[in-house]
């Protein structure tokens, strides 16, 4: 299970918003990543803004490139808002990347 894990978490990582050049995983933007015994992933995760551009075409693009993983037979991301996004929820690496640090 932890393999499959590593191999969605890298999968996240080619995943960019497209007004910050950091991937969703690096900012803070995946909340949970759940695998049941059937490989079925679920994923909560959150956006910059409730207003922001990709809410409709992001949440797509994650489920669609998290199934191509040999493994997985489905995916479905789940959106919320709480707790709300901030910069804090950023890793260090995307932080200094942006400038923050």
């Amino acid at each position: 299970m932890k393999e499959m894990e590593d191999k969605i978490v890298t999968m996240l990582k080619s995943i960019y918003d497209p007004e910050i050049p950091v991937d969703i995983y690096e900012l803070g933007l995946i909340y949970e990543v759940k695998i049941d015994k059937e490989n079925q992933v679920q994923i909560e995760m959150t956006l910059t803004s409730p207003n922001c551009p990709v809410a409709e075409s992001l949440p797509k693009e994650v489920e669609d490139k998290v199934e191509t993983i040999e493994e997985v037979v489905s995916c479905k991301v789940n959106i919320v808002f709480d707790p709300p996004w901030d910069k804090d929820m950023m890793s260090e690496e995307a932080k200094l990347e942006l400038g923050f640090l």
